[in-house]
């Protein structure tokens, strides 16, 4: 948890006095950065956050598969959404569906998540892993441990990236089946899912940025990294990427485009997403030159070491005040 005062708000945003809140030292402190030391951290943030439906295969860690070589030959998809918010689904066949979005989280969403793989691991075929998460605080307190003595998702992962696919609707929910047709409460529900999916896409030239079209407007919504920011940048804070927003700003190149504009960011497990309006007839491929161009500008500005001018600081303090963080 970041250095605050008893008065201050809680940094978890319940909106509190921090020694009203996680500052009691018998209630444990959320983790706000969940999956700090995987590559792919702001992929996996946007599928948490504002990705409405994507999917990417996941395979164990060798250290996982030499204590249960069980489960080697279990195929594993990770996805935004399931059926009634459900954390994971062992299909008939054994296949397991893990959501990243659930109607409740605990403390740790990556200790969450690995508590619903777990189980569904150890499932049988056809059931639904849809209870309490692992990591809700009441759990967290009986353990001796706390938070510590749970698994987390990245300790049972192979640490290579994932390979997400973003998709135009929740078809993926249901599996193939050669030449039979789902049933009509199926398709009514898959009707009722895919009318609430927000258009988007995944940019191909930088990390975790995402085209979106909610409505009539055209966003671009960008989960910036922080611990893999380029080979010369190893490591940045959030304070560094708020500096370099401001750097970047009022030298008058925070674009994704003609016609873009930056209207503000949100904070999300730990990472910060900015935001831009742009064009109402750009799509993904024409924000795919701009953002790269702009990366390359954003990882210069990160690796300047100087203090921020007059100019940049009051820039500075108008990219903070069009942030919001997400709880």
């Amino acid at each position: 948890m970041p250095s605050v005062g008893p008065r201050q708000p809680c940094p978890c945003g319940s909106g509190r006095r921090y020694k009203a809140c996680h500052g009691e030292r018998s209630r444990p402190a959320p983790v706000l950065r969940p999956f700090a030391g995987r590559v792919d951290e702001p992929d996996l943030v946007a599928l948490r956050e504002f990705v409405p439906s994507a999917t990417a295969p996941l395979t164990l860690s060798a250290t996982h598969l030499a204590d249960n070589p069980d489960h080697a030959d279990r195929r594993i998809i990770l996805g935004t959404l399931l059926p009634q918010a459900a954390a994971a689904v062992v299909r008939d066949d054994g296949e397991i569906l893990l959501a990243m979005q659930t109607l409740v989280s605990g403390l740790d969403p990556a200790a969450d998540l690995a508590g619903a793989l777990l189980a569904a691991l150890d499932a049988k075929p056809g059931s639904v892993v849809d209870g309490p998460p692992a990591s809700a605080p009441a759990a967290v307190e009986r353990l001796s441990g706390g938070l510590a003595a749970l698994p987390r998702l990245p300790d049972l992962l192979d640490p290579a990236p994932l390979e997400i696919t973003v998709h135009p609707g929740f078809a993926w929910w249901v599996p193939s089946s050669d030449g039979v047709e789902p049933s009509a409460e199926v398709t009514a529900s898959l009707d009722r899912a895919n009318a609430t999916v927000v258009p988007t896409a995944r940019l191909g030239s930088v990390p975790a940025a995402y085209w979106c079209s909610p409505g009539d407007r055209v966003h671009l919504r960008w989960a910036l990294p922080l611990g893999s920011a380029g080979p010369d940048v190893s490591d940045v804070s959030e304070e560094a990427v708020l500096d370099a927003l401001a750097r970047v700003s009022a030298a008058d190149k925070l674009t994704v485009g003609d016609g873009s504009r930056f209207v503000g960011s949100f904070r999300a497990d730990g990472l910060v997403v900015p935001v831009w309006d742009l064009e109402p007839d750009a799509d993904a491929d024409s924000c795919e030159k701009p953002a790269a161009q702009l990366w390359s500008v954003l990882r210069e500005a990160l690796a300047d070491p100087r203090a921020l001018t007059s100019q940049e600081r009051r820039v500075r303090a108008g990219v903070v005040g069009r942030t919001l963080t997400l709880r």
